[in-house]
């Protein structure tokens, strides 16, 4: 037994004797935090903490005498090899939003037994599941206590650091309108109040920017607007006092983090209050008198966020040709040193790219951890590479790199394939198959309106021709110098709703993959912006919208298999190199632009 192992172990038992003292029979322990944020600031990783399972999504669950995580089949691989000896169970779902999990408490616990979950971090909509499905069984659902917190002695503070303005030019829309607009969407609903809890409808809407959650420009805060004005509730000292001051010149007072349950329970009984269920907290709810008027929606903010503007298109435009920049002066560097004979591990390969783009114009951050999956290893979606746990880049076979970063004009997300050595037959199939799902969705035009979740056939279809699929979402919203996941839309097998029409100015993944467990992966990534379609027929027919490939980097042509491509879309990856070379060759000198030159070059039919 190593020491993690054992550590998770015994911090397992640490929790159940919380259990006993509480009487309480089974803790959930959900990968969430008081924001419904998807990553999480150190205080909020419990799940992590208890299980030692390192991945951005799953749920776990300790009875008194069992304990499983429940993860979808991103991290399955990964959760096995991080779960092995510790005693944990992994119960594997059909997807991120999976809550399976009931199912399994409902058949492991009694009736009269207690399932306790704390409230602060337990979002609405899973609220109303849990004791709807733990209900038919006769188990009491407990929110009321932090048992997590009396078990973690060394549970990290919440985070310190102070908040920054996002400022113009690359802020493009003031504060002062942002807010006006949202005011705009409650009088509609005749809202007098409205809570925003999710941190980057926060930061979004008061053009504020932080770090207290790694690689996202997010803070901790709760914001409740009224009809004239709004309170913040934020760590003290965390806004610095010039900017406080024009935060209140906007009418956004500072109120203490802790306040916010107490703001909602002192409102007026006449009040009609503006929340949207998935982004809320059980116990932020439960603050809420029962007298209050409560209209059920999504955020205002959140649909406005997700359409930049044509000012904001500008410089994510910017943003991309400097990333791109970067990737050819880093791959440049990766090959002529492969040429040489010297050896580079998966962890050079994170710390040279990363390297790359803090020279840029603009850059601020990675926008996410970066995966550099050798072979095997890239046949894990989620895969990150760890001094403890790495792979030496060797032999002949496939390297996949997903990477991004944060720039003041933009937020990045590619992945991309290189050979390394020879490539055989199997891996150039699977790679084509992929880029083709690729370019099968980058050149769709559809409706404006049209619900995303309906697009994600297209880039299927290629795969599917060859009975192949895989298991993750095509493509998810990307935000603006801000969090790199952002909904409402998706492109996934997610079930369609209204708030996931596809409309001007959204800007998403094209992602689709392929993974070969213990052998290799692919999957081929740009970010695309819907901009509409301008042709005669869209008075008669309505507007049509398609995307623009914003994603700036050379796509490996030494991986196709050329008897897979139609000449039609041999042309489209033409086109796209053509138009990368333009827009990166007076960015790049010396090896990086011979190198963009190379692999720019026009394949031919």
């Amino acid at each position: 037994m190593d020491t993690r192992t054992s550590e998770t172990r015994l911090r397992i038992e640490r929790l159940r004797d919380v259990l006993t003292a509480q009487n309480v029979h089974a803790v959930l322990v959900p990968s969430s935090d008081p924001h419904l944020s998807e990553y999480l600031p150190g205080r909020w990783q419990g799940r992590e903490w208890l299980s030692g399972f390192t991945g951005s999504m799953g749920s776990l669950v300790v009875t008194r005498d069992r304990a499983a995580l429940f993860a979808d089949s991103r991290y399955w691989a990964q959760a096995e090899a991080q779960l092995a000896g510790s005693g944990i169970e992994l119960q594997k779902t059909n997807s991120g939003a999976s809550t399976q999990y009931i199912d399994w408490i409902a058949q492991d616990l009694q009736a009269g037994q207690v399932l306790a979950v704390d409230g602060q971090v337990l979002g609405l909509a899973l609220a109303n599941a849990l004791r709807a499905g733990l209900g038919r069984k006769g188990i009491t659902l407990r929110t009321d206590a932090d048992l997590l917190s009396q078990a973690w002695d060394d549970r990290p503070s919440l985070p310190l650091e102070p908040v920054y303005e996002h400022l113009p030019p690359q802020a493009a829309v003031a504060r002062a309108d942002k807010l006006a607009r949202v005011r705009a969407a409650m009088a509609s609903v005749s809202a007098t109040h409205h809570l925003i809890s999710t941190v980057d409808d926060v930061a979004w809407l008061l053009n504020l920017r932080g770090s207290d959650v790694e690689c996202n420009p997010v803070f901790i805060a709760h914001l409740l607007l009224d009809t004239t004005g709004g309170r913040l509730f934020i760590g003290d000292g965390k806004v610095p006092s010039d900017v406080a001051a024009r935060l209140s010149a906007d009418g956004i007072q500072l109120t203490a983090y802790d306040q916010a349950a107490a703001a909602l329970a002192a409102l007026p009984a006449d009040a009609t209050l503006l929340i949207d269920p998935r982004r809320v907290t059980l116990g932020l709810r439960e603050a809420v008198p029962a007298g209050v008027k409560v209209v059920e929606q999504i955020n205002p903010s959140t649909l406005l966020k997700s359409r930049k503007t044509p000012a904001e298109a500008v410089f994510i435009r910017e943003a991309m040709a400097e990333d791109g920049a970067a990737m050819c002066e880093f791959y440049a560097e990766f090959e002529a040193s492969l040429a040489r004979g010297e050896r580079w591990s998966e962890l050079d390969v994170d710390t040279k790219l990363s390297a790359r783009r803090m020279k840029r114009k603009g850059f601020v951050g990675l926008s996410f951890s970066t995966i550099a999956g050798w072979m095997a290893n890239g046949a894990q979606p989620h895969y990150r590479a760890t001094p403890e746990s790495f792979a030496q880049i060797a032999g002949d076979g496939l390297l996949l790199i997903d990477s991004g970063g944060q720039y003041l004009g933009g937020t990045t997300d590619i992945t991309r394939v290189w050979p390394i050595g020879t490539v055989n037959a199997a891996q150039k199939r699977d790679y084509t198959l992929v880029l083709k799902g690729t370019l099968a969705l980058s050149r769709t035009r559809f409706p404006r309106g049209t619900l995303s979740p309906m697009l994600d056939a297209i880039a299927r279809a290629p795969l599917w021709e060859h009975g192949l699929d895989y298991g993750h979402g095509t493509g998810h919203g990307v935000g603006y110098f801000m969090n790199v996941h952002e909904g409402p839309q998706s492109i996934s097998k997610a079930v369609p709703e209204p708030t996931m029409a596809m409309e001007p100015g959204m800007i998403t993944s094209i992602e689709p993959g392929l993974y070969r467990p213990g052998l290799w992966g692919v999957r081929i990534e740009n970010l695309v912006l819907n901009v509409a379609l301008d042709t005669p027929e869209n008075n008669a027919f309505g507007e049509m919208l398609e995307f623009e490939t914003l994603t700036l980097c050379p796509i490996d042509t030494r991986c196709i298999d050329k008897a897979l491509m139609r000449a039609d879309e041999i042309a489209w990856l033409n086109s796209y190199h053509a138009t990368v070379r333009e827009r990166l060759q007076p960015l790049v000198s010396g090896p990086a632009l011979a190198w963009l030159l190379e692999r720019t070059e026009p394949l031919s039919a």
